[in-house]
């Protein structure tokens, strides 16, 4: 298996969403939206003693990025990049790939599917690192659509949750073979013969 190092770009400040003002309004009795934060921020305190480092990402030096050496031989992709300039930068700097991430779009209200960016960050990147994409992906027409976009790889979130709360371990595993069966019934459709070379041609941007 190999195993990348991902440094994610997460927020500076818990976001005042749309998505968290309904949550709030409409949500759990059970959770409230404190708790929600106080989750929140376990989550990134568990991240900081498990990795050992805080790291504030700078381009200006990119120090931070190679600095990530001593935590882990392990190669570093950048995940919540979504602008063309900061996927050039994370390259330039020494990153071995990106994940293409608007962070389940519950930060910033308005900014755009990672989809939508893909095009623009492979021509920023030109073949030099790694791209994933992470958001968006629920079907197997999903996964070849980003396949011809640019991204080498997908990562999933919500369809495992899904198939977990329905099934436990058994549910998820139902969720992966579906989405690969979609997948492949979507390449033999679009008269694909393998992932690594997808035609662009066959999504409309």
């Amino acid at each position: 298996m190999n195993r990348r190092y991902v440094l994610s770009l997460s927020f500076a400040a818990i976001a005042l969403s749309w998505a968290r003002v309904l949550w709030g309004a409409f949500g759990s009795p059970h959770i409230a939206p404190a708790d929600f934060s106080r989750l929140v921020l376990n989550i990134v305190l568990v991240k900081a003693v498990v990795f050992g480092v805080i790291v504030a990402l700078l381009w200006a030096g990119g120090e931070s990025l190679r600095g990530l050496g001593f935590v882990s031989p392990l190669p570093v992709l950048v995940k919540g990049v979504l602008a063309p300039a900061d996927a050039r930068a994370a390259a330039d700097h020494g990153a071995a790939g990106v994940v293409v991430s608007n962070h389940g779009g519950r930060q910033l209200d308005g900014v755009p599917a990672p989809i939508t960016m893909l095009p623009a960050i492979r021509d920023a990147v030109a073949g030099d690192i790694e791209i994933l994409i992470d958001g968006g992906v629920r079907r197997g027409t999903d996964v070849l659509k980003a396949l011809a976009l640019g991204a080498r790889a997908v990562m999933l979130g919500r369809p495992v949750l899904w198939g977990l709360t329905l099934d436990g371990s058994n549910g998820v595993r139902a969720v992966l073979e579906h989405i690969r069966y979609e997948l492949d019934l979507a390449m033999a459709l679009a008269g694909v013969a393998d992932v690594g070379r997808v035609d662009p041609g066959i999504v409309m941007v």
